[in-house]
């Protein structure tokens, strides 16, 4: 397991070796935290959350060059994939995935900030267990580098969850949890650039 960070904790993604991490796996994962409704035979179950993890691209300037989320999951530099929208929550481990080649990322870039949003817009008092962990997909074994245990309920819609940014030659990861309102990454290009 990685480095467990705290809201506002950073990390740099240089290896022990010196060499940067040049592939990562930004795992985002949620429980429902409503408990299982029982109906008259006791069957039922806890209803379903849908959270969205989205990635949204800036330049040192702040302004907004690029989004991956459900509705776009390739970034137009080609650096940046979804795997593809989990509309429950349901099993254990990543519930969505957005996988970056740091080697290909647009040097215009300066920041990627990653987000879950609520597109049912239940809030996150319904949400448990949600956290964001990095992942090296460079290295045997895909050993994971770092999480964020989110552990900030209430009646907002949506998390900036963390961030990556470029430090120098290499990159910095660090851990957001911002209470934000939106449905989609679209709602949230304002909020998210407020982290940077």
């Amino acid at each position: 397991m990685g480095l467990s960070l705290s809201k506002g904790q950073s990390l740099s993604l240089t290896k022990a070796d010196g060499g940067n991490l040049s592939k990562v796996r930004m795992g985002l994962g949620w429980d429902s935290a409503a408990p299982v409704k029982r109906g008259l035979f006791g069957r039922g179950k806890a209803p379903e959350v849908d959270l969205d993890a989205s990635a949204i691209f800036f330049d040192a300037s702040g302004k907004v060059l690029d989004t991956v989320w459900f509705q776009q999951l390739s970034s137009k530099d080609g650096s940046t994939r979804h795997t593809g929208d989990n509309l429950t929550g349901a099993g254990d481990g990543d519930d969505e995935t957005i996988l970056v080649d740091l080697t290909k990322v647009s040097a215009a870039v300066s920041q990627i900030v990653f987000v879950i949003s609520s597109y049912s817009q239940q809030t996150f008092d319904a949400v448990q267990n949600a956290f964001s962990r990095l992942v090296d997909d460079s290295s045997a074994g895909t050993p994971e580098v770092a999480r964020y245990q989110l552990t900030d309920s209430g009646p907002h819609t949506a998390m900036i969850m963390s961030k990556v940014s470029r430090d120098g030659t290499g990159w910095t990861f660090k851990a957001i949890g911002e209470r934000a309102t939106g449905r989609s990454a679209m709602d949230l290009l304002t909020a998210a650039a407020k982290v940077l």
